[in-house]
């Protein structure tokens, strides 16, 4: 009798989440996520990176926030607990890619350009998050492409069109299922 050994899933921590065009869930319709922590035993967590919410900190809080998060973006995050406001630092680790840091913030270093290494100060109200297993059964249903993040990914000039931007470097295919309205019959 052979030993059969079973490889652990891979987790998903660090990649972007894309929704495939026919993601129907207005909670995820068209959104790319950064997936922060991912073991298929316990479940993930991430935030959508592409939905700003064209507010700041500032606008958000009744106190006010040291100067140097008054400015930070704002972004929906998720369905989750979005009436809470989290800050997260996103890094660019060598060898290692993009990193998600929601805990040790340091007003003094935020910067919101991603070019030089310094943290990516960011703002987000609420959080997608997936129970064990949950999100392995969304990827064999096709539901999310998984792509690695690059350097330029989350440059906030470019988010708006982060989504539409992957989907035109996956093909011709993809390109068409993006330009392609909500209803096929308003077409």
């Amino acid at each position: 009798m052979r030993n059969v050994r079973r490889e652990k899933p891979r987790s998903l921590a660090g990649s972007l989440l894309v929704a495939h065009p026919n993601m129907l869930d207005p909670n995820f319709r068209r959104a790319v996520l950064f997936i922060s922590a991912h073991d298929p035993e316990d479940g993930a967590i991430g935030v959508i990176v592409n939905r700003p919410l064209d507010k700041s900190v500032a606008d958000l809080v009744t106190e006010t926030p040291p100067q140097n998060l008054a400015d930070v973006p704002v972004f929906f995050g998720g369905p989750v607990g979005n009436n809470q406001l989290m800050l997260a630092a996103f890094e660019w680790h060598k060898g290692e890619g993009l990193k998600l840091n929601q805990h040790s913030l340091n007003p003094d270093e935020a910067v919101v350009d991603l070019s030089g290494g310094a943290p990516s100060i960011r703002a987000f109200l609420g959080y997608a998050g997936w129970s064990a297993g949950q999100l392995e059964a969304e990827m064999k249903q096709k539901a999310w492409i998984v792509q690695k993040p690059s350097r330029s990914a989350l440059k906030f000039e470019r988010l708006s069109r982060l989504w539409f931007d992957i989907m035109n470097r996956l093909g011709p295919w993809y390109r068409m299922l993006a330009a392609a309205p909500d209803d096929p019959s308003l077409n």
